[in-house]
């Protein structure tokens, strides 16, 4: 059976592979680290284990709930922020048929998303969408008082209590949230909804395995007993008694700290599917959170190829050399469009007509590639075999992993985010939330 690959090859004429096998021991060290709790952060580290601890029971339990929500709901908000919804929708998005949201005939309810803004318009066309629309909810918070799920499911509460019966409603809200304490937990036991517990030792960035993602990705119709069953060999494979070779994430994090080393700080995810970008902005969170701390770390950004080719491509191409590319490539694709002959040919199409499209996007892939790295940019190659739930699995935990490998040999805590309080602490102020008077009279004195 084929497996996530890595290729380096085109990142050693700008490191050395000798640079890279440098950072072998520190991987590998950082690897033992993780898995003997040693570190930094080592409360938080359930999700090491995860995938191989899911028992048959949990997933059944959860594929449970997934068919009653799916039994009485058209539209499902997923409302939740950060790790609370960017997991589940890079899953989802990324297996989705892409217009069935335009489909007068659905299987699967239309997920969607809510409580990751604090947007005005966005709610009100949400809750107009809503009003006369059969709907169900899944909140997601660990304390039930993060501002912007917060205020997205009050309004969608109200919504509910104006729309259906307390019955209806205990059938149509499942709280992913707390095992025992918050204001989510306390809400749920009162009204008595399905809920499911967020572990105490999984930070949102990695919980996508946990219910948080597993739920919403069983709602929208998708295996997760194989998004689970990836991960497991990804678990297995990444495991410290694995050597370096053959352990594909300690190779990605010697790789990215040899470039950033190297003076490349800022890794760029490609990808030339488009069902992918929000897997990229899964990624993104997963790095740069983790990452970013005591004025360290790689800058994550990320674009769609070759449709970001038009507006990034120059910039990539021919801009300041800090940067480095992933790319997520995928071997075939699930379906076949070959290009037809046209007698025409005003387009000039015709040297490629009888090809599949897929064939012209690889040869893209493989252009840019030889361009970029001409032009100065190291590139990393992971490599899926199709784009399903099995290998979505093994990419997903591959990545988890061999981010706290990077942390770890960077030197930082990667499961803490001190650097996001900051801004809510001024918020809370400048909206008068009571305790923070101080705080208040501190910043207006500033803004004047």
């Amino acid at each position: 059976m084929k497996h996530l690959k890595i290729d380096i090859s085109k990142v050693t004429g700008f490191v050395s592979e000798d640079t890279i096998r440098g950072y072998e021991d520190k991987v590998m060290k950082s690897n033992k680290t993780l898995h003997d709790g040693s570190g930094k952060g080592s409360d938080f580290l359930g999700w090491l284990d995860l995938p191989s601890s899911i028992t048959e029971e949990h997933l059944d339990d959860i594929k449970a709930t997934a068919e009653k929500i799916r039994s009485v709901a058209d539209y499902v908000v997923v409302t939740g922020i950060g790790g609370s919804y960017l997991g589940a929708k890079a899953v989802i998005d990324a297996l989705s048929n892409s217009f069935d949201f335009l489909q007068n005939e659905r299987k699967d309810p239309i997920v969607i998303y809510a409580g990751h803004n604090i947007g005005e318009d966005y709610s009100y066309e949400l809750i107009d969408l809503l009003k006369d629309k059969s709907f169900a909810v899944v909140v997601i918070s660990k304390s039930g008082t993060t501002t912007e799920p917060a205020i997205a499911f009050r309004l969608l509460k109200q919504l509910m209590e104006e729309k259906y019966s307390a019955d209806e409603i205990k059938e149509r809200i499942v709280a992913i949230t707390d095992a025992k304490k918050g204001a989510l937990r306390t809400l749920a036991d009162q009204e008595g909804y399905k809920t499911f517990v967020i572990p105490d030792d999984v930070g949102g960035r990695y919980s996508v395995l946990t219910p948080v993602g597993l739920l919403p990705i069983a709602i929208a119709g998708h295996d997760i007993k194989q998004l689970v069953e990836g991960a497991r060999f990804m678990e297995e494979q990444t495991k410290p008694g694995t050597s370096f070779d053959e352990n594909p994430s300690a190779v990605y994090a010697a790789t990215r700290n040899a470039l950033y080393n190297d003076g490349k700080a800022i890794e760029i995810l490609v990808n030339y599917q488009p069902k992918l970008h929000y897997l990229s902005e899964w990624w993104k969170q997963l790095y740069g959170e983790s990452e970013g701390k005591e004025n360290k770390g790689i800058f994550p950004a990320s674009v769609d190829f070759t449709t970001d080719l038009h507006s990034m491509g120059q910039w990539i191409q021919e801009g300041v050399r800090d940067i480095f590319e992933t790319v997520v490539s995928v071997e075939t694709p699930n379906y076949e469009v070959k290009i037809p002959r046209d007698e025409a040919n005003l387009d000039s199409l015709n040297y490629i007509a009888g090809k599949r499209v897929d064939e012209v996007n690889k040869m893209a892939e493989l252009g840019t590639l030889v361009a970029h790295v001409d032009g100065g940019v190291p590139n990393i190659k992971l490599e899926l075999p199709k784009l399903n739930e099995y290998y979505l699995g093994e990419l997903l935990y591959f990545f988890e992993k061999a981010c706290g490998i990077s942390g770890y040999t960077l030197g930082i805590n990667p499961f803490d985010q001190p650097g996001v309080e900051a801004y809510k602490k001024n918020m809370f102020a400048l909206l008068g939330k009571p305790g923070f008077e101080e705080e208040t009279k501190a910043i207006r004195a500033r803004l004047k």
